[in-house]
């Protein structure tokens, strides 16, 4: 939603006034007050659209505090305010007064103060959108400390038996060819033949 440009309300009035009542001063008292002291406070249509002006810059800085506020449609009618003013006051010999050149200092502050509150706007959300999205992918660590599972008692392995030495090859070479070697041919005794028996020493009956 476009917000309106209220600094416009006071410039209008003076437009108003300087077109259509041009009888009109800007410095005669419309209204007395006397003070506390004794002084008696005169206040001119000048003052009253000075004050008018001063409030109005007031709302507009609040609603451009909000979040979200201020467009850039915004800004650009408050710039579009000021140039006309500023304008006026240059080129018409009926604008040329103090209480114009106020108004018009007013709607430049308006627009300053627009663009500054917008820039810190948007450096704090700029500089949050890493970080979020670095909150987002790193893992959550707490400070408390947390219980680590206790591992299982791992059994001793059963001691095994010590392998049997490996003869070496030259050894098992010559075993080898012990075991081959040809069985000599046995002699036998003449005494042991069939027909020829031992004597026996024990006599016969």
């Amino acid at each position: 939603m476009v917000g309106f440009p209220l600094l416009l309300i006071p410039l209008a009035v003076y437009n108003i006034i300087v077109f259509l009542m041009p009888g009109v001063s800007f410095t005669e008292p419309l209204i007395k007050l006397t003070l506390m002291s004794g002084e008696e406070w005169q206040i001119t249509l000048s003052d009253m659209l000075l004050a008018a002006g001063v409030l109005l810059l007031l709302l507009e800085i609040i609603k451009a505090a909000r979040p979200g506020a201020k467009y850039l449609t915004d800004h650009l009618l408050s710039l579009i305010v000021f140039g006309a003013a500023a304008a006026e006051f240059v080129l018409w010999p009926k604008f040329g007064t103090s209480t114009y050149c106020l108004l018009a200092l007013l709607a430049l502050v308006d627009f300053i103060s627009g663009i500054a509150l917008r820039t810190r706007r948007r450096a704090p959300a700029v500089a949050a959108a890493p970080s979020a999205r670095a909150g987002r992918s790193a893992p959550v660590t707490s400070d408390a400390p947390q219980s680590q599972p206790i591992p299982a008692p791992v059994a001793a392995p059963s001691p095994q038996p010590p392998a049997a030495p490996v003869p070496p090859a030259a050894s098992v070479a010559e075993s080898v060819l012990v075991d081959q070697t040809p069985p000599k041919p046995s002699v036998a005794s003449p005494d042991l033949q069939p027909g020829n028996q031992p004597p026996s020493d024990t006599p016969k009956p």
